[in-house]
């Protein structure tokens, strides 16, 4: 009998830390998160080598960028051209395993070129959802969705849908 209260024991122990051990994985990796926007908000790209792992893969990445922690660097010096107020705002960050998911409002003004297109001198602002997953403290993959359309709208660049 004491033999089995020893086994019980320590396998609810065992799986107390496995729950401990996911908590803090989600923790460790909203913090991640965190420590890259707020880092990307200075617009201190030193954080991308930083957070991004030598093999990262982005997924649904811009066209004529390649989909990598190279990519991402040139993606952000873009925007940063393009939009130098820009702010990523946290309205949800959620983590779970090695996943971690933000919703983030992105908003600036169009004061340089992107993409070809001319400055606007107009202010956007515009909703992002963005899948990260980590290993070992590292971004290694990344999928992302924006309101590129809004922004184009915002922008006066493409036309507003017509009102009935």
């Amino acid at each position: 009998m004491k033999r089995l209260l020893v086994v019980c024991v320590a396998l609810a122990a065992a799986g107390c830390s496995s729950v401990h051990s996911n908590a803090q994985m989600a923790d460790d990796n909203k913090a991640l998160m965190t420590k890259f926007l707020d880092r990307i908000n200075k617009h201190d790209m030193t954080v991308i080598d930083e957070v991004f792992d030598a093999s990262y893969v982005e997924r649904t990445g811009m066209p004529g960028l390649p989909p990598t922690r190279d990519g991402v660097k040139q993606m952000f010096g873009m925007f940063f051209k393009a939009f130098p107020d820009m702010n990523l705002k946290v309205e949800h960050l959620i983590s779970e395993g090695d996943l971690v998911w933000v919703h983030i409002v992105s908003a600036g003004t169009n004061k340089g070129e992107m993409m070809g297109m001319p400055a606007t001198g107009k202010s956007v602002k515009i909703d992002e959802m963005h899948l990260v997953r980590v290993k070992n403290g590292k971004f290694v993959e990344h999928w992302g969705v924006e309101d590129s359309m809004g922004m184009m709208q915002q922008l006066g660049l493409m036309p507003e849908p017509a009102k009935k």
